[in-house]
């Protein structure tokens, strides 16, 4: 059976080189207020975004150029009742060229539609990589989120107490 994880994919006339710094730019693109490390095998972060969504990231895999994976260590969630379902999922970017453009392809590997969390985190990560991470890519200055600036219309709700 094939599980239909959650895949998006940009297509960039920046170099693999240049996406790949891009993915490891955190900060830039997903969240201002990543803790620790993303640029090196190894390492571990954290994200939160509010009170909202907590998690723990490892670098597990890193290929210059080609393609990086976070695994998700630890996940909470306020809005569904399982809290954790993140929690052992793995994050996958996978870079390639082709008539010198690069394509980036994105799957939250064990983010399926059975989760509760599914349409939200879709439409999170949809954002964050079609918009906020093509952006630092293309223009230098990408849309993450921090305190007090939401991206999304669901972290517009969740974090203003509506959920």
């Amino acid at each position: 059976m094939i599980i239909p994880d959650f895949t998006t994919a940009i297509v960039v006339s920046q170099n693999p080189e240049q996406v790949f710094e891009a993915i490891n730019n955190v900060r830039g693109w997903w969240s201002e207020e990543i803790e620790g490390s993303t640029h090196k095998l190894n390492d571990v972060f954290n994200y939160h975004y509010e009170d909202v969504h907590r998690c723990k990231m490892k670098l597990i895999e890193m290929v210059p150029g080609k393609k990086v994976v976070w695994l998700v260590e630890e996940n909470y969630f306020k809005f569904t009742a399982d809290k954790t379902e993140w929690t052992g999922t793995t994050i996958i970017f996978e870079i390639t060229e082709n008539d010198n453009k690069t394509a980036l392809r994105f799957t939250h590997q064990g983010l399926v539609p059975e989760y509760e969390c599914y349409e939200i985190c879709k439409g999170a990560w949809t954002t964050y990589i079609q918009k906020s991470l093509y952006n630092l890519i293309t223009t230098g200055k990408g849309q993450p989120n921090g305190k007090g600036k939401p991206q999304t219309e669901d972290e517009k709700k969740m974090g203003a107490g509506d959920k």
